[in-house]
């Protein structure tokens, strides 16, 4: 399972003391708020950073990272993502999964036969989809709900389809 998370994506310096805007990827804050220090990735590097304060801005929020006290330095952070560990991810609700989990899981069939393999989770008009790489390399998606998927299994690696034909 996946042990760290991009929970949001730093944005523009927000007013004159260093704050950024953090739009976040799950849509809630409470438990970025709740942080004291935060993961950046920019470029392919990391970096821990103290945080100096951080505020509700609904639907996103700002937060100002010590060392990091005007809109001139803080701006050299745009474009980071902002990583959490599992423990600090939004919570979830019964039924739902991250979507990071999700990836790299055997698709198969109500009697067991392999029929693929969750690349991707995309957000579609009516929910989310699943991204599913069949043997032959081709992809389709296929609503990530219950009248399609019968089983998740994350322990096991595996989500059973209810019915094979959605594929075709």
């Amino acid at each position: 399972m996946t042990k760290q998370f991009v929970a949001g994506i730093v944005g523009a310096p927000f007013g004159l003391k260093g704050f950024v805007k953090v739009k976040t990827l799950s849509g809630e804050i409470d438990h970025l708020l709740r942080l004291k220090t935060a993961r950046l990735r920019l470029d392919g590097r990391e970096r821990e950073l103290r945080v100096a304060e951080s505020s509700s801005m609904h639907p996103s929020l700002v937060m100002r990272f010590e060392g990091y006290d005007a809109p001139e330095t803080a701006k050299s952070l745009a474009g980071a993502e902002l990583l959490v560990d599992r423990e600090d991810a939004a919570p979830l609700l019964p039924g739902e999964f991250y979507v990071e989990d999700l990836k790299g899981l055997a698709v198969l069939s109500g009697d067991g036969e392999a029929l693929g393999e969750i690349v991707s989770v995309v957000e579609g008009g009516g929910g989310d989809l699943a991204e599913i790489r069949l043997p032959d390399g081709t992809a389709r998606l296929v609503p990530f709900r219950g009248e399609f998927f019968s089983d998740v299994d994350l322990e096991g690696g595996r989500a059973t389809l209810r019915n094979a034909w959605v594929l075709e």
